[in-house]
């Protein structure tokens, strides 16, 4: 295992987004986004977790190059009776991509969202969890096709 070495990379400006679906018990993603919950607002604390994680990204991925982020963005929609959806959205300006950082963001939110209902449904799941569109950098941008 090695950290690749970026120092001859052009510093660009870099965006990505990730998703992470979560699906739950009708009457309790109710209650998530009324904010009804026994340990208070799911949601607020879903985003800060989001955000804290993706700007801490290198510390969870071992090979992943340290990242002063411009910008992080959480968002949440409810996309079924069932489902909510998780948007995480980093930018920098760097040599290196920051997809590992809204990926990273996406899955912390989830988790915490499945830490602050777990009380009220056991059967949560988390996933998939995926790169929706990256812009910036050698490879270009990537915008996932629909229906994948």
């Amino acid at each position: 295992a090695r950290m690749v070495d970026v120092s001859d990379k052009p510093t660009t400006t870099r965006e990505a987004t990730a998703s992470a679906a979560v699906r739950m018990n009708p009457a309790v993603l109710d209650l998530v986004l009324s904010g009804g919950l026994p340990k208070g607002d799911a949601l607020a604390t879903a985003r800060i977790a989001g955000i804290q994680a993706a700007k801490r990204t290198a510390e969870w991925i071992p090979m992943c190059h340290p990242l002063s982020l411009d910008w992080v963005q959480v968002e949440f929609a409810r996309v079924s009776a069932d489902s909510l959806r998780i948007l995480c959205t980093a930018k920098t300006a760097a040599r290196t991509g920051v997809e590992m950082e809204a990926m990273v963001g996406a899955s912390a939110a989830a988790l915490t969202l499945y830490d602050m209902t777990k009380s009220a449904d056991k059967s949560i799941v988390i996933g998939p969890i995926q790169l929706e569109r990256k812009s910036g950098g050698k490879s270009g941008d990537f915008i996932r096709p629909s229906g994948n």
